[in-house]
């Protein structure tokens, strides 16, 4: 399909929108302006109603009126007329006087029991009937009427009662009179004339229904057909009006609703019809609801009228835009063909061509664009090569500086998956890159994944990680020792998409730190060697002595004897601590009390802090301090600390070895001197290998040390001032309450 046609296609789809949206609108808008009118007829039709019944009330209570005032003439003139007693009077005079005073009947009624009784009348069959008058006081001269209740049926025969009692006589004369004189007016003034001719002038109004909502409530569902076919509780229910098309539980919810005062339309489908329903309530002259049933089809003719007029009108207007867009996007897109042209020449590489322009529309602009960018592309492809050549090339380079490196480098996902392995790591820890790439792979042994983890997490938090020593297995289950460096990749946005890992195999760099750490050991002991022969010396000077007493004397003297013993001890205890620092022992980690370390290392250096003029002062904490340590190891560190302090204290003074916890799960050991101290610019420099300000020093002690305290997982800080001395502090971790150990390692642990 070319552009041309879908342009045009699409206009006319829209314009189709537009025009469906408009019939819908337009039905909508007419739907419920003709609904709204309809309510308002039937509304206004209500009101109508509402105001005949209260005029025909008004005439009712008129009529009434007028016969209660003759009836109570007509008592009074019966009363003079008959004697004073009942037993004197005849149904036959009640007859003539009835008709002489011009009522439809007259009765004498007479006390019996609870009740009054009619023993006489003009109407034989009143003879007989009792009512109750007792709860009317008859003292004197009395003349009532029952109470008039106002009826919304006007087909009932207009009627009124009256009684009267005279003082001195022993009965009540009870008067009926209807009105035939209005007969003829209440035929034209009643509901029923009203409604027949309403709904002549309004044939849309099907029915017209009085409902009185307390009677109308009552009607069972069920007995509905019997009790609309009974004259007399039809009128009870429906006082006026028609109602055939009915529902009655719907009715009954939307008379209930319109009792509280706001009118209920309802639709719905009777008879065959569509219709709609509504109830209006009407407070005088007694509560009832006027129902009308309103026929839609005149309604529902007139919307299908419109809507078929919009459409076809739409149709037209569609018909006319089609050709007229189509036409329109014809002299549109004639300048496009050589936009295309062009196009096509610059999607097979060839630049050169340029378009003619000659309009100054933005058609022509466009073509000024597409030179403009055949031009640029032309040039952005030749630098493209050039880069693309150079990438290639950087590439190249990467993956084999990659692959031909010694350090095994791999890379994972954020989930752990292996997504690439470069040589040296397949050589490493036996795994092939076909089998790795895609696997979670048990690199880091159990103890340590819980530390490995929180790795993880400080580097997804954004911290950089320096290169650690730590363990690894191999696909083969073996230990190895290396040094892991951990770094994020992330993509475009800065989020971490996967993390690298450089790994270094440390293995002969820790057997070559051994070997330093045993050359640094030796280098110790032939410097303890003159301090141990001189402390050795002096308790051989004193068993001599001894021996020599016991020969001039000849006698065996206990006292010297346990002197003697005592120097031997001291002999053999120098001689033993000597030895454990010159024999090479196995690496193993036991559960050690750090005092007890440092008891042993200035026993062993107190002899040589002696003929330097050096006190010891000694701050242990009290709690004991058990850590997880190789005590050979440990002891070699404190005694090159502290023999580097002795060094440094010319003329003597206070050496101050304090051991304390630090927070809840470390011990700090600190060794405070009083020596010439080191310049601020070379403690960085501490610890390098061979780094030494001594005539004869090897720059292995700090190294070794340092190597010794990272492998026990601990901390070595150093601090000086030039003329006040130097703080060398020791931080270790202490052991869990439950004795397990913190995640310690040593590098080697081979034995010698």
């Amino acid at each position: 399909m070319s552009v041309k046609t879908k342009l045009s296609f699409m206009i006319s789809l829209l314009v189709f929108i537009m025009l469906a949206l408009h019939v819908i609108l337009s039905e909508y808008s007419t739907r419920v302006n003709l609904r709204s009118d309809v309510e308002a007829n039937m509304m206004a039709v209500s009101q109508q109603i509402a105001v005949n019944v209260m005029q025909n009330s008004r005439e009712h209570t008129f009529i009434h009126t007028m016969l209660t005032q003759k009836l109570k003439a007509v008592s009074l003139e019966a009363a003079k007329q008959l004697p004073e007693s009942s037993f004197l009077i005849t149904d036959k005079q009640l007859t003539q006087l009835a008709n002489k005073l011009g009522v439809t009947r007259i009765s004498a009624m007479l006390l019996d029991g609870s009740s009054y009784s009619t023993v006489h009348s003009s109407d034989p069959l009143e003879i007989g009937l009792d009512q109750d008058l007792l709860r009317f006081q008859l003292s004197g001269n009395t003349f009532w009427t029952p109470p008039y209740v106002a009826s919304l049926n006007d087909e009932e025969t207009i009627g009124e009662d009256s009684y009267y009692k005279e003082a001195g006589s022993n009965y009540v004369i009870h008067c009926y009179m209807q009105s035939d004189q209005l007969t003829d007016y209440e035929k034209i003034a009643h509901t029923t004339s009203f409604l027949t001719e309403m709904k002549a002038g309004n044939p849309t109004i099907l029915e017209v229904t009085g409902i009185t909502p307390a009677e109308f409530a009552k009607i069972p569902e069920s007995q509905a057909p019997d009790y609309f076919n009974s004259a007399e509780l039809m009128s009870d229910s429906i006082p006026f009006g028609s109602y055939g098309y009915r529902e009655i539980e719907q009715d009954k919810k939307s008379v209930k609703e319109a009792l509280k005062g706001k009118p209920v339309y309802r639709d719905a489908h009777i008879n065959n019809r569509s219709v709609i329903k509504s109830f209006v309530v009407v407070k005088q002259p007694t509560p009832y609801v006027i129902g009308l049933v309103f026929d839609k089809r005149p309604m529902l003719g007139l919307l299908a009228q419109q809507r078929n007029n919009q459409i076809m009108i739409s149709a037209l207007l569609l018909v006319f835009v089609i050709f007229c867009s189509y036409w329109l996007s014809g002299l549109l897109f004639r300048p496009v063909s050589s936009i295309l042209w062009k196009i096509n020449e610059v999607a097979f590489g060839r630049f050169d061509n340029t378009i003619e322009v000659r309009r100054k529309d933005e058609l022509g602009q466009l073509a000024h664009r597409v030179n403009a960018m055949s031009k640029n592309l032309g040039i952005y492809m030749t630098k493209l090569k050039i880069a693309f050549e150079e990438n290639r090339s950087m590439k190249e380079y990467l993956e084999s500086f990659i692959n031909h490196t010694t350090d095994a480098i791999h890379v994972v996902d954020l989930e752990g998956r292996t997504t690439q392995v470069n040589r040296a790591f397949e050589q490493l820890f036996g795994y092939e890159a076909e089998v790795a790439v895609g696997q979670m792979l048990p690199l880091v042994p159990e103890h340590l994944v819980e530390e490995e983890q929180k790795y993880l997490e400080q580097l997804q938090g954004g911290k950089t990680l320096t290169a650690r020593e730590t363990l690894r297995v191999t696909s083969s289950g073996e230990w190895i020792a290396v040094s892991a460096t951990t770094s994020p990749i992330r993509d475009k946005h800065g989020e971490i998409r996967a993390i690298a890992s450089i790994t270094r195999d440390m293995t002969s760099r820790n057997k070559m730190d051994e070997l330093l750490r045993r050359s640094e050991k030796l280098t110790t002991v032939g410097q303890l060697a003159a301090g141990v022969a001189h402390e050795i010396r002096n308790p051989l000077t004193t068993l001599r002595g001894f021996l020599q007493l016991q020969l001039e004397t000849s006698k065996l003297n206990k006292m010297h004897v346990d002197l003697m013993l005592s120097e031997i001890d001291r002999i053999n205890l120098i001689v033993g601590e000597f030895l454990i620092l010159a024999k090479p022992q196995a690496a193993r980690f036991e559960e050690k009390d750090v005092r007890f370390i440092l008891g042993d290392v200035i026993s062993l250096l107190d002899s040589q802090a002696h003929l330097c003029n050096i006190e010891f002062l000694t701050a242990f904490e009290q709690a004991e301090c058990m850590i997880s340590c190789e005590e050979n190891q440990l002891k070699q560190v404190f005694i090159n600390v502290i023999k580097n302090a002795i060094e440094a204290m010319d003329s003597g003074g206070k050496l101050t070895i304090e051991v304390k916890h630090e927070a809840s799960n470390h011990v700090k050991v600190t060794i405070i001197d009083e020596g010439i101290g080191i310049p601020e610019e070379r403690i960085p420099m501490l610890g390098n290998p061979f780094y030494t300000d001594k005539d004869k020093g090897t720059g292995l002690g700090i190294m070794v040390s340092q190597r010794i305290i990272q492998s026990h997982q601990g901390t070595l800080e150093i601090k000086s001032k030039v003329g006040v001395g130097t703080i060398v502090m020791i931080t270790l971790p202490l052991l869990k309450p439950n004795g397990i150990m913190y995640n310690t390692y040593l590098g080697v642990n081979e034995h010698e």
